[in-house]
């Protein structure tokens, strides 16, 4: 069969760190292959997996990590930096609770935590070049969220500001990532101030339409928004780098909707399932993506209230091998076309021949 036009199956690696076979990036990348997975998304803040400062260095490093992977019969997708993006932007009433994102040398020190940030996101630019890799998942961070509801009433101008100063912050990383040709794919996440389309459209108005800001698709986070998840891809499908396979379901009931009652995870309308359990209609999300030209990775990011991840990672792989397609190399009804010629062509639609002569008449 001919090779699917998206990549895969991948897997984020994040998930399955320090259990069973994952506590180090060789025996995660044979873990990964004997399951079937043919790209592993690295989590670039686990030393586990990666020396980022080693990898934006050291061209040596990261040829020896891509052989490492090749070994395995696996490839690296992308460097994810998803913590690292998280603390660009961090407003106040959050800052104890991200702490634990940080080095130690860090916390409780919001400047030195946001330069650090900074600082690993270049580096991750500079990896994924030397890796050979195009694109870096990522979080914009988030000024705004504790406002997302406007009650109380926000006042004039305020998501106008937050914009600004998260543009002012993200616009000297994404000069960084054009200067070495790698894209951040933003995941629009609950939590993060871009979230859907239309922050994504201000965020970019931000940031002068930057065209290193681009998207990594996931639709379980737009099921528990009540987002239309395929329409997306008609709005953004250009935009579209890389892409988390993961689903999810929203089961609103008399008791509990989309803000969750403050339940557990399995007490909650909206939750995140394993592949298949929830409600996403993944044949129709690469249908789709096919069809907007998305060629990147298509990556398992496990995450089930309710099922165990060896069991999400064992079924993930060919839970993505049966939905990527292999697009056709000429049309399905080319057997009953018929030779013809410009002459014929005219005939067929009442006209001379010679387009210079005046046109027939038809009853």
């Amino acid at each position: 069969m001919k090779e699917p036009q998206i990549k895969g199956p991948g897997i984020f690696l994040a998930q399955f760190m320090g259990s069973g076979l994952c506590q180090d990036f060789d025996l995660s990348c044979h873990w990964a292959s004997q399951l079937g997975y043919r790209g592993v998304q690295v989590p670039s803040w686990d030393a586990r997996c990666i020396d980022l400062k080693l990898a934006a260095e050291s061209q040596t490093y990261c040829d020896e990590l891509n052989v490492k992977a090749a070994k395995n019969v696996v490839q690296i997708t992308e460097l994810a930096t998803h913590l690292q993006g998280q603390l660009v932007a961090v407003h106040p009433a959050y800052d104890t609770l991200f702490d634990g994102f940080a080095p130690e040398s860090v916390r409780g020190k919001p400047a030195a935590r946001t330069a650090w940030a900074v600082e690993q996101m270049k580096l991750a630019a500079k990896a994924s070049r030397n890796l050979g890799l195009t694109a870096v998942p990522s979080f914009t961070g988030s000024l705004l969220w504790p406002f997302v509801y406007p009650w109380p009433q926000r006042p004039a101008g305020l998501v106008a500001e937050g914009f600004k100063e998260l543009g002012r912050r993200w616009r000297p990383i994404l000069d960084a990532f054009e200067e070495v040709g790698v894209d951040i794919a933003w995941e629009l996440h609950p939590g993060e101030d871009v979230h859907d389309g239309i922050s994504y459209e201000r965020f970019n108005e931000a940031v002068g339409n930057h065209p290193r800001s681009r998207i990594n698709y996931d639709p379980s986070h737009f099921i528990l928004q009540g987002l239309d998840y395929l329409g997306f891809i008609d709005e953004y499908g250009d935009s579209i780098v890389a892409f988390h396979v993961k689903d999810a379901e929203f089961r609103p009931s008399a008791k509990c909707g989309v803000y969750g009652g403050f339940a557990d995870w399995k007490e909650r309308a909206g939750r995140f399932r394993s592949l298949g359990d929830g409600q996403v209609d993944f044949k129709a999300v690469f249908s789709k993506l096919t069809q907007a030209g998305y060629r990147g990775w298509a990556v398992l990011e496990w995450e089930c209230c309710l099922k165990d991840s060896d069991q999400g990672a064992y079924e993930g792989a060919p839970f993505i091998n049966s939905c990527r397609i292999s697009t056709p190399e000429k049309a399905f009804d080319d057997f009953a076309g018929v030779q013809t010629d410009a002459a014929k062509l005219r005939a067929l639609l009442g006209l001379l021949a010679d387009p210079d002569l005046p046109v027939l008449q038809t009853s």
